[in-house]
């Protein structure tokens, strides 16, 4: 048995390899690559054998939040999907021209049943029943159709395994038939798509789709087997040792829970054995989004971390039991394979971005925002990156990934990773193609603090520049200290322009500012920034918002004229009175 593609992310999770490093990384990609090229054919011909199963003997529990008035609304004909609607007029809505490609990935998906489900009414039933045959008999008509996507076909497949209880129950044989004939062609495009690397980060979504589909239908053992062994090969590819995903995008792992801890419970209604990894990952991606929780619950926005809805981060943190995570004892401040740390002084959490850029094939929203940080007090979220913007706008996407749309150092207004884009079919893919190799991260505690010291090269190439940030956080929350300076590594390296940029969340007021200083207030708490350097208050712009982008501010601390490229800061809490 080949096993080297287990193991081909294992080199690059380093932070500062060496020559060696490369080496070893190196080979594995050359196994590795000669390991899949070897599995590819033999998916595809398994594909082919795949044949439609007879009877679905579990339904895994959808555990995302339900809300039953949505199934009034698409009783009416109206379908709302990633911010846009559509009416239906009596029509499919299978055969509308889409308003965006990202709507139709929604309908298609699926994921809208559960709505449906909630109701728990006979019409809401039929309804999802005669909308899964409306789309089993319609064939679209418009170009590059994204309904075969292998992440659009995993996310179809789970959907309508977990409301197969709706879509059967009482079903006539020509409806069961086409149901489970659908089943079978789904499976048979995510086999195919698993002796693929177009598109890694996909892989996890199908090997979830394949493994739930092998355990909840009479897919047979041979079938189950092999489901379960690919999905325990691309959690040891894709979920780091500290509960990461190798993309580094912190929503990942909430959306695989969603999904992972249904299907734990799947096996263990059929009495199976899950994947070796299962249990271990879920323990650790839980373990992991408690680092880059803030206290109003929401997660620190790097790596293309987005709008989410809050009630996901919840419903998860609900089954941490189910996974046995976190059962006693502090949860860790660091997630070091993962890229992040984290520091915590009572109800103040200071949440920074340590990591390189993911592996290019992972890197698709990944953002270049090394050593930025996000700083919240209590529910109260001070400073903050933009977020990633809704999909649907490459133009805001591309602004977002930038450096400067994060709170760090920015140098002579270039981003320390380097993006590049790749053909692709259906979505444009930019990956990235270089920034930071070597960052690093040391913990220390002092009397009065706790301490970050934090580097990295991403303007060494280009500028010959080293940044180097300090962090100190006092240990009772009440002040932040930020030390940030450009080190040259070659002769006559210097910056003409630096800055350093706060972005502040929505909610926080400027309540004043003069040269070198910014009074601030969020809910009740008031803080004094203060700077060696001209200050100024800018206009930003938060991505994240629950409902749409909102307009904010930003610090912008200008580095021009500072001796030696050594910006001094800080956040003080100012007590009331």
């Amino acid at each position: 048995m080949l096993r080297a593609p287990e193991r081909e992310e294992d080199a690059l999770r380093e932070t500062a390899p060496g020559s060696g490093m490369r080496l070893a990384k190196a080979a594995a990609r050359g196994v590795a690559s000669f390991a899949r090229a070897v599995r590819g054919p033999y998916l595809v011909v398994q594909a082919m054998g795949v044949r439609p199963p007879e009877r679905l003997y579990v339904a895994p529990q959808d555990i995302r939040t339900a809300d039953p008035t949505v199934a009034d609304e698409i009783y009416a004909g109206y379908f709302s999907f990633d911010g846009k609607v559509v009416e239906a007029n009596g029509r499919s809505p299978f055969s509308i021209a889409p308003p965006s490609m990202a709507w139709r990935r929604s309908l298609v998906g699926f994921s809208w049943l559960r709505h449906l489900r909630a109701a728990d009414r006979a019409l809401a039933r039929a309804n999802a029943r005669a909308l899964v045959d409306d789309f089993l008999r319609t064939r679209a008509d418009f170009i590059d159709d994204p309904a075969q996507e292998p992440s659009v076909v995993a996310r179809r497949t789970l959907s309508w395994l977990a409301q197969s209880p709706i879509l059967l129950d009482g079903a006539d044989p020509d409806f069961y038939e086409r149901f489970m004939r659908a089943l079978a062609r789904n499976i048979r495009v995510l086999l195919r798509a698993m002796g693929s690397e177009r598109r890694a980060s996909d892989r996890l979504l199908c090997a979830t789709a394949l493994a739930a589909f092998g355990v909840c239908a009479d897919a047979g053992r041979k079938f189950e087997l092999r489901a379960t062994a690919l999905l325990d090969a691309e959690l040891l590819r894709q979920i780091l040792p500290d509960g990461g995903h190798i993309g580094r995008n912190p929503e990942t792992p909430v959306e695989l829970l969603l999904d992972l801890l249904p299907l734990r419970q799947a096996y263990a209604a059929r009495g199976r054995r899950p994947p070796e990894r299962l249990t271990a990952s879920i323990g650790a991606m839980i373990a992991f989004l408690r680092v880059l929780k803030h206290g109003d619950g929401a997660l620190a926005l790097f790596n293309g971390m987005g709008r989410a809805p809050p009630d996901r981060l919840a419903t998860i943190l609900a089954h941490a039991d189910l996974a046995h995570a976190d059962a006693g004892g502090a949860p860790s401040l660091d997630a070091p394979y993962s890229g992040y740390r984290r520091l915590q002084a009572g109800a103040t959490a200071v949440i920074v971005d340590a990591g390189p850029p993911p592996p290019p094939q992972f890197s698709l929203a990944a953002h270049a925002g090394c050593l930025s940080f996000e700083y919240s007090i209590g529910p109260e979220r001070i400073i903050v990156n933009c977020g990633a913007p809704p999909s649907g706008s490459e133009a805001l996407r591309r602004l977002a990934r930038s450096t400067a749309a994060h709170s760090t150092l920015i140098v002579e207004d270039r981003s320390s990773c380097r993006l590049e884009a790749r053909p692709g079919r259906g979505r444009p893919e930019e990956r990235i193609v270089a920034g930071p190799a070597r960052v690093k991260a040391a913990r220390r505690s002092t009397d009065s603090s706790h301490d970050l010291e934090l580097s990295h090269d991403g303007y060494v190439r280009e500028l010959g520049l080293s940044h180097e940030r300090k962090l100190a956080l006092s240990h009772d929350g009440a002040q932040l200290f930020g030390d940030d300076r450009l080190v040259a590594l070659r002769h006559g390296a210097r910056a003409e322009h630096f800055v350093l940029r706060f972005h502040l969340h929505p909610d926080v007021q400027v309540m004043g500012a003069n040269a070198r200083k910014v009074l601030l207030t969020s809910g009740g708490v008031d803080l004094v920034f203060e700077a060696n350097a001209d200050v100024s208050v800018e206009e930003s712009v938060f991505f994240a918002a629950p409902a749409a982008a909102r307009k904010s501010a930003q610090i912008v601390v200008d580095g021009r004229g500072v001796r030696d490229a050594h910006l001094r800061w800080s956040f003080s809490r100012v007590e009331e009175g």
